[in-house]
């Protein structure tokens, strides 16, 4: 996935408010990438811009070498439902579904697909994300870290190749916002590329690159290795000595 000078503004009254301005980035295949900034800096405007969810004034988004403004509002639904996945602060679930049918409900639409075999990896999904037994709850009988994973399975279900993830820890407790990480982190591990928007040091330090945000402008980046075996305190410290040397 590449950005090339992307652009995003809105009209408020009388003035053009430029939320992105000329940003570039680019996303590699299996790459976990996390973006920081402080409120208002444009970090989810990227993120729904890269995926096609949002549309841009200038500048270009492409995707599997595919121009996502070429697209129709069709061919981009269809990308998204079957090559991108989508994780956010407040899982959109619908209410009149219980969790399994909300889980298997993207892929339910790719008529190739027996509902069957949907049913069946919904099933393997949930069970590798620590729900398993839950699939007849309605969404307002389980937990949030509940439903936060019930979540990862509905963006999951299409084997998508990148998942973006919008604050995707921002309403849960410590503990439960660490084991969303160790399950977001296998499934980069899987090969799937991940892209996170996170104003948490903690979670940023999971990943393996950092852009940093201001005024619309990717203004910093950093790189860490892989965190399998490596103190995360001390990849979080620094982190946070990046943040303060950038000033956000």
């Amino acid at each position: 996935m590449i950005g090339e000078n992307i652009v995003k503004s809105f009209q408020v009254g009388h003035e053009k408010q430029i939320v992105l301005d000329g940003v570039s980035i680019e996303i590699n295949e299996g790459e976990f990438v996390s973006v920081m900034g402080p409120s208002g800096s444009g970090k989810s405007t990227l993120l729904y811009a890269l995926s096609g969810m949002d549309d841009v004034n200038g500048g270009k988004v492409s995707f599997d070498g595919k121009d996502l403004s070429s697209l129709s509002e069709k061919e981009l639904a269809d990308i998204r439902r079957t090559k991108m996945g989508f994780v956010f602060q407040q899982p959109i679930l619908l209410k009149n579904l219980n969790i399994l049918d909300n889980i298997i409900l993207p892929a339910m639409r790719d008529n190739r697909k027996s509902a069957e075999k949907i049913t069946e990896k919904a099933r393997a999904l949930m069970k590798k994300v620590g729900i398993a037994g839950l699939e007849n709850r309605d969404i307002t009988q389980v937990s949030g870290g509940q439903l936060q994973r019930a979540g990862i399975c509905r963006a999951l279900i299409s084997n998508p190749e990148i998942i973006f993830g919008d604050e995707p820890t921002g309403a849960l407790n410590s503990k439960t916002a660490q084991e969303m990480m160790d399950i977001i982190s296998e499934i980069n591990s899987e090969g799937t590329a991940v892209i996170l928007v996170t104003h948490d040091a903690k979670v940023a330090a999971r990943t393996e690159r950092i852009m940093f945000m201001r005024d619309g402008k990717i203004v910093s980046e950093m790189r860490l290795e892989k965190s399998s075996g490596i103190d995360m305190e001390d990849r979080t410290k620094k982190v946070m000595v990046k943040m303060r040397e950038i000033g956000i």
